[in-house]
């Protein structure tokens, strides 16, 4: 393996924490890893070659490491999750959010604050809310900021020395901190914590502010006031009325994390827990591909990347331990400026809501990695081990040709991702063929097929993507060296192609000289088969469309300046080609004219 050739190098890595990347022949980041001690971590894969296919496929990829050296463990953390963000290494574990939910800030930075929708949380010390599920309950609770609180609206700059309110005032929706006389600082301040309130789901404590302030104006005799504190107690009661959340006092902040990994990837439900009621549900998800194999490693990747861009609560509740959590702990904890701790509940309240996000898990990845999907994915990793491919072929590309002793010679190309048929991608090609000395094109399955391949991924490089992961060709031996002589010809020499013979449904491999079978019943055979197939279908309904299309074509159509119109005319004056052949030189130019009615005698009389 080529990560032996780097013995010498990986002797002299520091034994201190840090960041390793391996990198492949074209200098791409394909992993990133963090280590207590450089050295001993990056000397380890030297002895995991048959641990798994996908790290048997690392390695044979890896011709190059870089580290860098970081003060701590929790340094190299954040470092490595940065690499991760930047470079989206193939072999590390990448996660994905069921959607990009919306935060809620209020600019606590501004001397009179506003409300505005952010899509991630920013380092500054400003307040920030959420996320909110669905996005559309950010703008509506910003809304009710507006209407029920009077925060404002607007990018002025308040000095209090503006001479009257704007429009907002007059329709009850901002209490003017622009006009002093109106709304001061310290009006204003209460207006913002109430705002928070209701950000963070508080609405009780929420409610109970409401009251005190409506019992002191109408004490005061501010019954305006007192009348706009009574609306916006109702519409937060009804607020949480109509709240269904799960509500346990006693848990207070929390996040919790349920867990499904599969061989389709893997699913995962967090269920956020503010006051005591799960306020939000996050659904995320991974794809296999990762070099990741034991849940816990899934965990460990997830927790850390989805707390890249969220603040962290007090306390977080996984359902398996994790490796390394005193670092991560004190990672999340520098992030949120307190402390954040790590546990597994075992027993209590506490685990019976970490088995519910356990089973809202295992009921997104049915739902996300259907039976189907599953099976899809075994049939690319079955085919991945029987062709010793580094990776799983994610894309496959096939071509067929079809054609009836060189007439009319087409071709097909068909793509399959993730195991399922993608015919928004398909193509289809006239085939131009090499012709003898100005004649009709030379029947040739194997240049037909060096040609269509030339043309695809000649255009694909010019496109810059997206390349196959196996491009299977329809045929044996012969059509299979035609296809790399057309690769090799545009310097895509590299792309691994088979040939699948339909006899005797054998797989041709350019570097074995044996062909490759595979049983009738393999999950591999039965989806190149089905690849095949569908080329197949693609290329003969062309095929039979060029033939019929060939077939309504009139001798007329070789004639210059003879074009549909024309034609159509002649046709329908003289009723047949040989009605126009007898036709004469004045009769045809009554219908084409006089020039048009030259070239059609010359041509009959040329080819008579």
């Amino acid at each position: 393996m080529p990560i032996y050739d780097l013995k010498e190098q990986i002797a002299r890595l520091p034994e201190q924490p840090g960041v390793y990347l391996w990198r492949n022949a074209a200098g791409e980041t394909i992993y990133v890893g963090k280590a207590r001690a450089l050295r001993d971590r990056v000397r380890s894969y030297m002895g995991a070659a048959g641990v798994s296919p996908r790290h048997d496929a690392l390695l044979e990829e890896i011709t190059a490491v870089e580290v860098i050296v970081t003060d701590s463990v929790m340094e190299a953390l954040a470092l490595e999750n940065n690499l991760i963000k930047q470079r989206r290494p193939k072999y590390n574990i990448l996660l994905r959010d069921d959607k990009n939910y919306p935060y809620l800030q209020v600019t606590t930075t501004e001397a009179f604050p506003r409300v505005l929708v952010a899509r991630r949380v920013e380092k500054g010390g400003d307040f920030y809310a959420g996320p909110f599920l669905p996005a559309k309950l950010a703008r509506r609770t910003m809304g009710l900021s507006h209407r029920l609180f009077g925060i404002r609206s607007c990018n002025e700059v308040i000095t209090g020395q503006r001479g009257r309110p704007c429009l907002e005032y007059d329709i009850k929706r901002c209490i003017a901190p622009c006009v002093a006389e109106i709304c001061t600082e310290e009006r204003y301040g209460v207006a913002v914590t109430s705002t928070k309130l209701l950000m963070e789901g508080r609405n009780d404590e929420l409610i109970e502010t409401l009251r005190d302030r409506m019992a002191r104006a109408a004490e005061g005799e501010r019954f305006e006031e007192a009348a706009q504190m009574r609306d916006a107690l109702r519409t937060v009661q009804t607020l949480r009325d109509r709240q269904q959340k799960v509500a346990t006092p006693q848990l207070g902040d929390r996040d919790v994390f349920g867990l499904k990994v599969g061989p389709s990837g893997g699913a995962m439900q967090v269920f956020a827990m503010r006051a005591g009621r799960v306020v939000e549900r996050v659904e995320l998800s991974t794809e296999p591909g990762g070099v990741a194999q034991r849940d816990a490693e899934v965990l460990q990747a997830a927790l850390q990347q989805f707390y890249e861009d969220r603040v962290p609560p007090a306390e977080i509740n996984l359902p398996l331990e994790i490796d390394d959590v005193e670092p991560i702990e004190a990672w999340l904890s520098m992030r949120a400026d307190r402390r954040v701790r790590i546990s597994v509940p075992q027993r209590g309240d506490k685990r019976a809501l970490v088995d519910l996000a356990t089973r809202n898990a295992e009921l997104a990845y049915r739902t996300k990695f259907n039976e189907a999907t599953a099976a899809h994915f075994d049939a690319l990793e079955s085919l991945r081990e029987a062709l010793a491919l580094p990776a799983i072929p994610r894309r496959i590309e096939c071509f067929d040709i079809s054609t009836i002793q060189g007439s009319e010679t087409v071709a097909s190309m068909v793509v399959c991702e993730d195991g399922r048929m993608k015919r928004s991608e398909y193509r289809k090609y006239r085939i131009r063929g090499i012709r003898d000395q100005g004649s009709s094109p030379i029947p040739d399955d194997f240049a037909a097929m060096r040609e269509v391949v030339q043309r695809r991924y000649r255009k694909v490089m010019e496109d810059g993507g997206p390349f196959p992961d196996l491009v299977v060709i329809d045929g044996g031996k012969g059509q299979l060296s035609a296809a790399y002589d057309a690769l090799e010809s545009i310097g895509l020499g590299n792309l691994v192609a088979v040939g699948l013979a339909k006899k005797e449904e054998l797989l041709f491999l350019r570097d074995r000289d044996e062909p490759v079978a595979l049983g009738t019943s393999e999950p591999a055979l039965l989806l190149l088969q089905r690849i095949r197939d569908e080329a197949h279908r693609f290329a003969v309904t062309f095929h039979r469309k060029a033939r019929s299309m060939r077939d309504l074509r009139s001798e007329l159509d070789s004639v210059s300046g003879i074009g549909p119109r024309r034609r159509r005319a002649l046709l329908t004056a003289f009723g047949s080609l040989a009605g126009v052949r007898r036709a004469t030189r004045e009769e045809l130019a009554a219908v084409v004219g006089p020039k048009t009615a030259t070239a059609v005698i010359d041509y009959f009389a040329r080819n008579t």
